[in-house]
């Protein structure tokens, strides 16, 4: 079995699992052994997944390439699935909160089942992305990017709660929701920090210089000065609720554009990726 096999099946167990977790938040109450079930199935799916990127790495050996599976778009969108499905994980570990991975596995899903339209061929990495920084980089960058769509979407039902009082019944307390947009974010913050100091240190390395105000560069400095202002607005101004969801939105689609808008509709020195 090749890791492009196993990713496959990792996918469509994401899709069941993602039915399984909405009969299960819909038809049980919390707590329930059903509950517990879809999360284990979670859990699983994610260790096959962590397994079929080892193998994907092993590979790229066994070819005589060499490489972490992070140097294009398929694979970074593996990737971003995986991180995403850790998020999630350990949200439903810190706060037993299961509305919110329901909401995200079919962000999972829908992540991994777009890579079905892409190339997986394993390729030698260019030069400019021949470093030790690859791993460094990409891996800090997408630990924060998941931490901001978990964050995204406990708003997006922060929002749902107060927009409609039958779903406020169904959905997690307002409080609770609040706290784990900020509570993301402020894990995911640290890691694009990281990740841009880390991208400024492999750009210098490979360009010779640290910053060139490329598309990419622009917009992630973009995306870090409004997750910059969302904790600004939380921690020294006492923003909660309706503004900070909005606030978390807001740099979420940042976050899409950075990672997508950049590749597809601006060209610059990470048009590779």
């Amino acid at each position: 079995m090749t890791s492009v096999d196993l990713t496959t099946y990792v996918t469509f167990g994401y899709f069941v699992c993602g039915l399984l977790t909405l009969v299960a938040c819909v038809a049980t109450p919390k707590g329930s052994t059903f509950r517990r079930i879809g999360f284990g199935l979670l859990v699983v799916l994610w260790t096959v997944h962590t397994g079929a990127i080892g193998l994907r790495w092993a590979e790229s050996y066994w070819q005589g390439i060499g490489h972490a599976p992070l140097s294009n778009l398929y694979e970074s969108l593996v990737f971003f699935g995986w991180a995403t499905a850790l998020a999630l994980i350990l949200v439903r570990w810190r706060f037993a909160e299961d509305t919110t991975v329901m909401v995200g596995i079919p962000v999972i899903f829908l992540t991994m089942a777009s890579t079905f339209l892409l190339n997986p061929e394993i390729k030698p990495l260019v030069p400019a992305l021949q470093s030790n920084w690859l791993v460094a980089h990409v891996l800090t960058c997408f630990l924060g990017y998941a931490g901001f769509a978990v964050s995204f979407i406990a708003a997006l039902l922060f929002l749902a709660a107060k927009g409609s009082d039958s779903l406020g019944d169904l959905l997690p307390s307002p409080a609770l929701l609040d706290e784990i947009i900020y509570r993301s974010v402020l894990v995911g913050y640290p890691m694009l920090t990281l990740g841009i100091i880390t991208g400024a240190a492999w750009a210098d390395f490979a360009w010779g210089n640290y910053w060139s105000w490329d598309p990419k560069e622009t917009w992630s400095l973009i995306t870090w000065m409004v997750y910059s202002a969302f904790l600004h607005a939380r921690l020294a101004r006492g923003w909660t609720g309706r503004r900070i969801a909005l606030l978390s939105v807001g740099g979420f689609a940042s976050v899409l554009f950075t990672y997508f808008g950049v590749n597809l509709w601006l060209s610059g020195l990470h048009s590779y990726f």
